[in-house]
């Protein structure tokens, strides 16, 4: 539905005053974003138990900062396309394409309902190992645009524009005959475990026993398993109270020849009684322990950038107000027994998909684990699990993903999901899982050849608006 559902916005676009075209650009934004994303209220009112106005007024702030991008994609493709048709074609992608990007990092960035994710099982996926979610998203827009055109159009223009259409598709399709990455040894058997717990119990005195019961006792219930994945703070405590349990962790480990990955959170204590706490992943394969920290935080979840008033009145409202601490950039990747090479993603780090290139080509898969249980039943786990997908499309890895309470996954190198588990269960999943070779065109270069094209084109209009 995406291409059509994009026709009346770029129509207005191309044929009102810019600033009836912004207007409307702004409503179209405030409608996708709040449907797309009003699971934030959930996940505050519900787990985070705030008081529903603070829910109804963090939706409402995203959303109209997200409308905004939408406002100003709309006027910029009324103020560069004159309302000349054909300059649409060209205006409409490279503009749309470059504030998705920029809303993906400017101001902490929110890189959610990229337009390109909509498309992960249709032909034009096949453009995300060569260009990225980013690049999918641009020969989207190129092709509604063209139905526009078409549709405006008559005489033998029209079946030019018709012929415009289909081509993002038909090389779309042909783009997914081709396997950019090959596979690296022999296939690794696999478990994924989720207790899922409801986020509103997982802190819960009475959860604690039974949680870490659960995962070691699936643990030993896997031992045939040389990688066993568990979620994001799988165990709801911070690892100086856990010592004996990893310690148990490390003697399975030697005994079953397993290596196991588990979230928690990690606590440093350094001089002059100050705290650091990371949200980290740790490896445990016998005696051997790693560590990954999660690098990219949540802002108003994970961190908190305002003033101390500020802080003190979200103390008092029941809000979370303290700051956890990013993992440093470049960190050593996380190596099994057998010596593969894990990219780690925590949460939503998996969203910002340049960020994992810094892994590769010695990533050998990707792990994501998450906590996706804050969104209950909504859609947000879906979206999320949509994401992961499109990570493993444009790297050419296979992605294992482990949460709470769901979507947890199996994923291959070419976006396709093997497997999932139940939501809201608990769930046991094994697979044969491929590590993978060499690199996709997106994993060398990232988003800056698609980004740098839609500057350079929308800076020749710019400047020919200019001169006229």
């Amino acid at each position: 539905m995406a291409p059509v559902l994009l026709l009346p916005y770029f129509y207005v676009a191309l044929m009102l005053p810019g600033r009836d075209a912004a207007a409307l650009g702004f409503w179209f934004g405030l409608g996708l974003f709040l449907c797309g994303t009003y699971w934030i209220y959930l996940s505050v009112t519900g787990p985070g138990d705030a008081a529903w106005w603070i829910g109804v007024l963090l939706v409402v702030l995203l959303t109209l900062l997200m409308a905004t991008y939408l406002a100003m994609t709309a006027w910029l493709i009324n103020r560069l396309t004159h309302g000349k048709l054909w300059w649409l074609l060209a205006i409409a992608p490279v503009t749309w394409t470059i504030f998705e990007w920029l809303r993906g990092w400017l101001l902490t960035g929110f890189p959610w309902m990229s337009l390109g994710y909509s498309q992960i099982d249709t032909a034009l996926a096949g453009w995300a190992p060569l260009l990225g979610v980013y690049g999918v998203s641009l020969m989207l827009v190129l092709s509604a645009s063209a139905v526009l055109i078409s549709i405006l159009l008559r005489g033998g223009q029209r079946w030019i524009a018709v012929g415009i259409v289909f081509l993002p598709w038909i090389a779309g399709a042909a783009l997914t005959t081709v396997e950019w990455t090959t596979p690296a040894g022999a296939a690794i058997r696999t478990s994924i475990l989720q207790a899922g717990i409801p986020q509103d119990r997982k802190w819960l005195q009475e959860e604690y026993q039974p949680t870490k019961d659960f995962y070691r006792d699936a643990t030993l219930s896997v031992a045939d398993s040389e990688l066993v994945i568990w979620p994001e703070v799988a165990i709801p405590s911070v690892t100086d109270r856990e010592e004996q349990y990893i310690a148990s962790l490390q003697q399975i480990s030697r005994r079953t020849g397993q290596t196991i990955l588990f979230g928690i959170l990690e606590r440093e204590f350094l001089a002059a009684d100050e705290v650091k706490i990371y949200n980290s992943v740790i490896l445990v394969a016998g005696q051997e322990r790693q560590v990954y920290r999660k690098r990219h935080l949540v802002p108003f979840g994970e961190y908190f950038p305002v003033p101390a008033a500020v802080r003190n009145w979200m103390r008092m409202m029941n809000l979370p107000f303290s700051d956890l601490t990013s993992g440093r950039e470049g960190q050593a990747l996380l190596t099994t027994t057998s010596g593969t090479r894990l990219a780690v993603a925590i949460c939503y780090e998996d969203s910002y998909g340049a960020e994992l290139l810094y892994a590769l080509p010695d990533a050998a898969l990707l792990v994501n684990v998450s906590n996706d249980a804050w969104f209950g039943d909504s859609i947000a786990p879906h979206q999320h699990l949509q994401i992961a997908r499109m990570r493993s499309l444009e790297i050419g890895r296979y992605t294992i993903r482990s949460t709470n309470t769901g979507i947890s996954a199996f994923i291959d190198a070419t976006g396709k999901i093997l497997q999932t588990g139940a939501q809201f269960e608990p769930v046991e999943m094994t697979m044969l899982v491929q590590p993978r070779q060499g690199m996709t065109p997106y994993a060398r270069f990232g988003n800056w050849p698609v980004v740098g094209l839609c500057f350079l084109v929308l800076a020749g209009f710019w400047l020919r608006s200019r001169a006229s």
